[in-house]
């Protein structure tokens, strides 16, 4: 079968198209034709080399996300049969191949039916992003009703899922954001409060819609000095939900305030296989979600196809994408 590897670390052109071995079904696992993918941040990393820790070995086939069709199911599998259509975040990572290819092997406790009401490309950008936000609002942060949370990047592939999230929890939902058609999705994406960043500062929007107090949750899905402002939006006994913390920071002010940080790494459940069943679990509430219309994928407008991945990974690397960056395999 076909499939985009890489042999080495690199930029975005060190992807290359070859033959691989069709995988073949096991015990708990099913073979899925690839119908799409969609690029991660830790999909980059991955293959610049950052994370050597949770890469797969050379020729790797990379990328979690995947949507497609069943095509042969393993033994003992009984969620699913030949024909179903799914998805889920499967691969990609340590040990495990990915869905840059004609087909990929899967562990069934990765995977949800797909939403009937979204296309494959749609489906392919929500399962790692909408993992992530779920374990960071509902299971870290315990976001409650009425509570004030703040997401940072409200456009961006998590960003724009917790607001979602958030907001069916009954939270009163800020997100920031740098332009103002950015900041018009947010609020259609079910925000309160729209904030650019770039025209107010930190204390200045803590001061405007808090009292000065800080938000009960703040969700940081950009990392480095935004970090350092959460902690700083963040009110006094308040939390801090944090997805890109391989930095070093100043930890006084959570002293200060006596908060809580909680930092969520979902490629965690996927490589250590006793806790994959979680993921599946919330894949199939957020069908649920999605086939009644509470929840909806962001998907970048510029659609690509697998033989354009390295076009795909370099528009995700300039952090102009609105939304997830969408591949659709047309091989």
């Amino acid at each position: 079968m076909k499939a985009q590897v890489i042999k080495k670390f690199g930029d975005p052109s060190v992807f290359e198209i070859t033959d691989v071995p069709k995988p073949e079904a096991k015990p708990g696992h099913v073979v899925i034709k690839v119908k799409a993918t969609s690029v991660n941040p830790i999909d980059t990393k991955v293959r610049g080399g950052v994370v050597p820790a949770v890469a797969p070995e050379f020729p790797a086939v990379l990328h979690g996300d995947v949507a497609g069709v069943v095509a042969e199911v393993g033994e003992g599998v009984t969620d699913f049969k030949v024909g179903d259509e799914v998805y889920g975040c499967a691969g990609g990572f340590k040990g495990l191949g990915g869905a840059l290819a004609d087909y990929m092997l899967a562990d069934a406790r990765l995977l949800a039916l797909k939403p009937k009401n979204l296309s494959m490309a749609q489906a392919a950008a929500l399962p790692l992003v909408t993992i992530t936000a779920w374990e960071s609002l509902y299971n870290r942060g315990n976001v409650q009703n009425g509570q004030s949370v703040l997401v940072h990047a409200a456009t961006g592939g998590v960003g724009h899922v917790a607001i979602q999230l958030a907001k069916l929890a009954g939270a009163n939902v800020f997100t920031t954001a740098s332009s103002e058609e950015k900041l018009s999705i947010g609020k259609r994406l079910g925000a309160d409060v729209a904030i650019n960043y770039k025209e107010q500062s930190v204390d200045e929007y803590v001061k405007e819609h808090t009292e000065g107090k800080g938000f009960d949750i703040v969700f940081d899905t950009v990392g480095g000095e935004n970090l350092d402002k959460s902690f700083q939006a963040a009110t006094t006994y308040g939390t801090v939900l944090a997805i890109a913390a391989r930095s070093t920071h100043d930890l006084s002010p959570l002293h200060a305030k006596a908060l809580s940080l909680h930092i969520t790494f979902m490629l965690l459940k996927i490589i250590n296989e006793e806790k994959r069943q979680e993921h599946g679990s919330i894949l199939r509430e957020v069908t649920k979600l999605v086939e009644e219309g509470k929840l909806k994928p962001l998907v970048d407008e510029r659609v690509f196809t697998f033989d354009q991945v390295s076009e795909a990974h370099a528009l995700l690397e300039t952090n102009k994408a609105i939304g997830k960056v969408v591949l659709t395999n047309e091989w």
